[in-house]
């Protein structure tokens, strides 16, 4: 994708779209770090339905604590690879209430050193709850960041660290969730919609009729 591609590319998408949001469901910080935490590996509708019906219950770190590997395993075990993700959550509660007063912490280093928290986890903490301009790269960004050639990379880092040179910086707030809804839904993996992409126009895959890098 041309530099001169890339301001029209997301104004589109940014039209279309003016106020995009995470598609997983809460209403604390701390709902956030656990849905993320939980969405590895698995979808937003699966881990929305376990999180209906945990959050009312416990929807603290004081409260997850309190129900321990075992408690909270009855709520999400419809999530894929939930047995370590519950021993993963109940122990980034021990240290939130032990380190950090019960508070999800705003800095990179703190956010990764809890367990099961990567570096996609504290970019999507921290962009969307402390409105950092990060970039969460999952697998629906790498493949429209290499599909377009938006930000071709051989990995999730190199991706990541090319949106954060190309993206305007009116769109750094909200271009992960740009790119993972169109993704997720119109440059899908193994058929993306072409016809149907607003953004076609300026997408290297499009124009030159390339085979898909991711």
């Amino acid at each position: 994708m041309k530099t001169a591609d890339i301001e029209p590319f997301f104004a589109t998408l940014a039209a279309a779209n003016p106020q995009p949001a995470s598609e997983l469901e809460y209403t604390t910080v701390f709902e956030l770090l656990a849905a993320v935490l939980l969405s590895a590996q698995a979808t937003d509708v699966g881990v929305n339905k376990a999180t209906r019906r945990l959050f009312p219950v416990a929807n603290t770190p004081q409260k997850i604590l309190a129900l321990g590997v075992e408690g909270l395993t009855e709520y999400i075990r419809t999530i894929g690879l939930y047995r370590m993700k519950a021993k993963h959550l109940v122990e980034t509660c021990r240290i939130l209430v032990e380190q950090h007063g019960g508070q999800v912490p705003r800095a990179r280093e703190a956010l990764q050193a809890l367990p099961g928290v990567g570096r996609k986890t504290a970019n999507v903490v921290l962009n969307v709850a402390f409105g950092e301009p990060t970039m969460a790269v999952d697998t629906h960004i790498f493949r429209v960041s290499n599909r377009t050639g938006l930000a071709p990379g051989k990995n999730v880092i190199d991706v990541e660290l090319r949106l954060e040179e190309r993206v305007p910086e009116p769109y750094r707030i909200e271009a992960h969730h740009w790119l993972i809804l169109h993704g997720r839904y119109v440059c899908v993996a193994r058929t993306p919609h072409c016809s149907a992409c607003a953004v076609s126009r300026w997408c290297d895959y499009f124009r030159l009729g390339a085979t898909p890098r991711a």
